[in-house]
């Protein structure tokens, strides 16, 4: 089969740019990765892809479809696979509940997401049978979970640290980090190495990639907000916000920029 056209939003730019990447380098037309999805339907709208890859650290909560709700009103003929964290029953529930017709693990390899593509551009559903089957048994049954794994790697990090991997998920380099906390890029490099090795990755993606599958992005991005200091010195330089990038994953360090990627259109 051909390759799909196709647009990736995520809450995360990073992990949107990422993904785009890989599947373009298999032959997919990307018409933009685009991020946060809150934002996305006005571009999914505009664009009408064939398929919708729509990533989200927080399925269950309240809103969190609203736009693909919209994207099946106003574009019927998009077909929206969601890549979520598992376990979140009520999240793969919302998620059918707003009109995808697909729901792919986070950790997913990249051949499964691009299964669920092609079985949603097909105009069938695109979920594993044992994730369904899970989710349905989490529904019934629902366990009490007195802990969670974003909890526990929180609490491994400190309210600097948390800010750190926040801006990292975020696609920051590391003088933009520096620049955002008012600390020396030395300190802020030092911050980065030290989120790695505690939360065990060997890459600032995979470190994005773990800490949305487990909520804990959700959770250090609450944690940083509420210690954030009120005061800071003045940073160097400033960055100011933008809307597109150039191609996904071409970001400098210290140079990347905020907002949508929207490559031109090839035809």
């Amino acid at each position: 089969m051909g390759g799909v056209r196709l647009m990736v939003v995520d809450d995360h730019r990073l992990l949107a740019e990422a993904l785009a990447s890989a599947l373009k380098l298999r032959g997919h037309r990307v018409l933009a990765a685009a991020a946060p999805t809150s934002g996305s339907a006005d571009l999914v709208v505009s664009r009408a892809p064939e398929v919708c890859l729509f990533g989200t650290a927080s399925p269950a909560a309240p809103g969190a479809f609203d736009p693909i709700a919209r994207i099946g009103r106003e574009r019927p003929q998009v077909a929206v696979v969601v890549l979520g964290p598992v376990p979140s029953p009520r999240g793969i529930a919302a998620a059918f509940a707003a009109g995808a017709v697909g729901y792919v693990r986070h950790d997913e390899r990249i051949e499964g997401v691009e299964r669920a593509m092609l079985k949603a551009r097909a105009g069938e559903s695109a979920i594993a049978p044992q994730l369904l089957r899970g989710a349905f048994t989490e529904l019934l049954n629902p366990a009490v979970q007195p802990d969670d794994e974003g909890r526990r790697l929180l609490r491994m990090l400190t309210p600097r640290e948390a800010e750190v991997l926040v801006r990292v998920a975020e696609g920051e380099g590391t003088r933009l980090i520096a620049a955002g906390m008012g600390i020396a890029p030395s300190t802020a490099r030092t911050h980065v190495q030290r989120v790695l090795m505690k939360l065990g990755v060997g890459s600032r993606l995979e470190a994005a990639a773990l800490a949305a599958r487990t909520g804990l992005l959700a959770r250090a991005a609450a944690h940083a907000e509420t210690t954030r200091p009120t005061t800071t010195e003045t940073p160097a330089t400033t960055e100011a916000p933008a809307t597109a990038t150039d191609a996904p994953g071409t970001a400098t360090d210290g140079a990347a920029p905020r907002g949508p990627y929207i490559p031109a259109q090839d035809g």
